[in-house]
């Protein structure tokens, strides 16, 4: 009987600030995995440093087949897969290309966990972040696409001028 070598990405719970740490171990592993990083400015009373820091708090991504998906929850760092109904719950590949795209392409955008009703379905139809499908919100009086992340609880809000979006 062979194993499924279907490869899915999957959300893991991490322990308390080792987002980086398990990415390395995983790694090491061979097991592929994303941690997305930003660079903020930290102040301390004597100085400033600027620090990467997960984009996601306690949560990194593994893409791994049947066959490694022990492999990758039993490293040290990793908690639990994010599960719905007593299964790891997948997360779509689009999800994970369009943090990829938003963070290589430096695209502003704003991070939070608050739900948000149901809008207009959009596609971004020009710009760095074209083909990624999203819903027009507004937040704090001004109008963003906001790409959920749902199996983590947390969304993207996203400038993106409107010239850019068509509906879907």
């Amino acid at each position: 009987m062979s194993a499924d070598l279907t490869y899915k990405w999957y959300a893991v719970y991490t322990k308390p600030r080792h987002e980086k740490k398990l990415a390395l171990e995983l790694s090491k592993k061979g097991i592929t995995n994303y941690c997305p990083l930003i660079t903020t400015v930290k102040q301390w009373s004597d100085r400033k440093k600027k620090v990467e820091e997960a984009l996601f708090k306690s949560y990194i991504f593994v893409n791994v087949s049947e066959e490694e998906y022990y492999k990758a929850i039993n490293t040290t760092g990793a908690v639990k897969y994010v599960s719905f109904g007593g299964k790891a719950s997948p997360v779509p590949d689009e999800q994970i290309e369009a943090v990829k795209k938003i963070l290589e392409h430096r695209i502003d955008f704003t991070l939070s966990s608050e739900s948000f009703e149901i809008g207009q379905q959009v596609e971004v139809a020009y710009g760095a972040l074209q083909g990624i499908r999203g819903e027009i919100v507004s937040y704090s009086g001004k109008n963003y696409l906001l790409l959920r992340i749902e199996n983590i609880g947390y969304s993207l809000l996203v400038k993106v001028p409107a010239s850019e979006l068509k509906s879907v």
